[in-house]
């Protein structure tokens, strides 16, 4: 299999190096994320990805290198996918904290709760305008999707 895998990338890496000294440009690069992005990439951005691979300093990546960026960047996206999950998961955690139990959103009421719990006595129609300033689909309280908007503000 890591034949395989080795021999696949081999021929990817051959049909990316288009003028074939076994090396890839930022030019090349940059080419290569368009096609598979469908979106220009700044010849700055690319500039720093092959600085950022480029271990022997030539300017270029060779086929290792570029298998070390391809393989740094999965990773990146792994742990930044486990992060969003983390973050998810607090947010979920928040939600359900201030969430009237059973009804699966943010009321006034459980709004109002939940902050004298936390010391701020707010009025019923106090946090009835808390919620409507957050409240984008206008039904009085407050989804998940609408305190994940809050919290990422």
């Amino acid at each position: 299999m890591a034949v395989y895998a080795s021999s696949e990338f081999s021929r990817v890496f051959s049909a990316l190096d288009r003028d074939g000294d076994g090396k890839l440009s930022a030019a090349e690069l940059r080419l290569c994320m368009k096609a598979a992005l469908g979106e220009d990439v700044s010849a700055e951005e690319v500039d720093r990805l092959v600085a950022s691979a480029d271990a022997d300093g030539d300017g270029l990546l060779s086929q290792e290198e570029l298998l070390v960026l391809a393989l740094a960047g999965t990773a990146a996206a792994e742990a930044e996918e486990e992060d969003e999950g983390q973050r998810r998961r607090e947010l979920r955690e928040a939600f359900g904290m201030y969430a009237m139990e059973g009804e699966g959103c943010i009321t006034p009421l459980s709004l109002k709760r939940m902050l004298s719990r936390l010391g701020y006595h707010q009025d019923i129609d106090e946090c009835r305008a808390m919620i409507c300033r957050f409240d984008l689909n206008g039904d009085g309280v407050l989804s998940f999707e609408e305190f994940k908007v809050i919290m990422d503000a």
